[in-house]
């Protein structure tokens, strides 16, 4: 398991988090106050300059008035449209 910002699915994850704050038309600064938390605080999150862990996840979730479920299933069906950077490793190593 990858620990960086830098693995694709931490980014796809990233990538979703940002998409359903903006599609529920909530501002950076908005969610920061929904949070406790500045501004900067979500942008570095968002940036992946800052790891999320997954109780800030569930936090994040409910600040945006949606179930943690709901974030982690977008997510998912996401990340089923290609292969993790596991499945493709393996794949290389049966077919070389």
């Amino acid at each position: 398991m990858a620990n960086s910002t830098h693995n694709a699915d931490y980014q796809l994850l990233l990538a979703v988090l940002r998409a359903v704050r903006k599609r529920l038309g909530v501002s950076q600064v908005e969610l920061a106050e929904r949070l406790g938390n500045t501004q900067t605080f979500v942008s570095k999150c968002e940036r992946g300059e800052r790891r999320v862990d997954a109780v800030e996840l569930v936090e994040f979730a409910e600040a945006l008035g949606i179930s943690p479920l709901e974030l982690m299933g977008e997510f998912l069906e996401r990340r089923r449209g290609g292969p993790s950077p596991k499945t493709r490793k393996a794949a290389k190593r049966q077919n070389p």
